[in-house]
């Protein structure tokens, strides 16, 4: 794998505006700019004060694996945050200033990171990963954990790793019947949870263990009044989910967020925990803003 592989996972898209990226490896676009994997640098706020996520070198795989990379621990028995013990960390990112500003006036946009689970992960039943979110003022931070209320004035679609490390977007949308037509016609396997969101896709990828997954995930925001929002995700470059139709919003007022940076095991029972100490690494946070 090149160094250019990764920069075409990391932006799997051809016209964009503008944006950034933690990557170490070469960045072919002018319109890309380069920033360090630090708070500061991808504007990180309300992050977790339970939990950490240390900079840190990663373990080796391969080439062009990444220098730094959050890391998330995740201790045996943890699972959501909120849990006797938690694990992973959780906060949330809109890029660099320009571009966090750019972002408010957004109608779609792309986020995207490397991921990679240690050797000998145990997937268990499954946990979350990051995801893009939007939605309407602070709205928008609340859209997740079985939220019912006010579902129509937020969106969340951060990710899930299943039994056997499969894959499939968590989606926190609009409760209505087109959305719900729309995503539970998704390949292979689609569900609508009965407490909280959407299964979407499962299966449409999988998760290795020991080695670098690259995720982007484009959202395009519909026209007020019209069902025409978009959803795309990609794995190493393949695009292995894509949704139209969708309704994301019913308000002009809902934005694209950035990146709900969330990670945990569950589902909130304790068969949902992990079964060890295991850890994941996050790299490469990368954003662009399509129009």
């Amino acid at each position: 794998m090149s160094s250019s592989h990764i920069f075409s996972w990391l932006f799997p898209i051809s016209q964009y505006e503008s944006g950034f990226s933690t990557t170490q490896s070469d960045i072919e676009n002018a319109h890309v700019s380069r920033v360090p994997l630090a708070d500061s640098s991808v504007g990180v706020h309300k992050s977790s004060s339970r939990l950490t996520h240390n900079l840190v070198t990663p373990p080796t795989s391969g080439d062009h694996s990444p220098r730094v990379a959050w890391e998330a621990f995740f201790p045996k028995g943890s699972i959501n945050p909120s849990a006797t013990i938690p694990g992973g960390f959780g906060l949330y990112l809109n890029g660099p200033p320009e571009f966090a500003a750019r972002l408010e006036s957004a109608t779609e946009a792309l986020f995207s990171y490397r991921v990679m689970f240690e050797d000998g992960w145990d997937f268990q039943k499954g946990g979350k990963l990051p995801g893009n979110f939007g939605g309407i003022g602070d709205l928008s931070y609340h859209c997740s954990g079985g939220r019912q209320d006010e579902r129509c004035k937020c969106f969340s679609l951060r990710l899930m790793w299943r039994n056997g490390g499969k894959g499939e977007i968590y989606a926190y949308i609009p409760l209505n019947e087109s959305n719900t037509d729309r995503l539970l016609k998704v390949p292979p396997e689609s569900h609508k949870n009965p407490d909280f969101g959407f299964s979407v896709g499962r299966g449409a990828f999988k998760f290795p263990k020991g080695t670098w997954t690259t995720i982007a995930e484009r959202v395009k925001l519909n026209t007020v009044g019209k069902a025409d929002g978009e959803i795309q995700l990609w794995i190493n470059g393949k695009s292995v989910i894509e949704i139209t139709g969708l309704i994301l919003r019913e308000d002009e007022a809902s934005h694209i967020k950035g990146m709900h940076f969330q990670t945990f095991f569950g589902g909130n029972k304790s068969d949902w925990a992990s079964p060890k100490d295991q850890k994941a690494w996050f790299a490469d946070v990368s954003g662009a803003i399509i129009q």
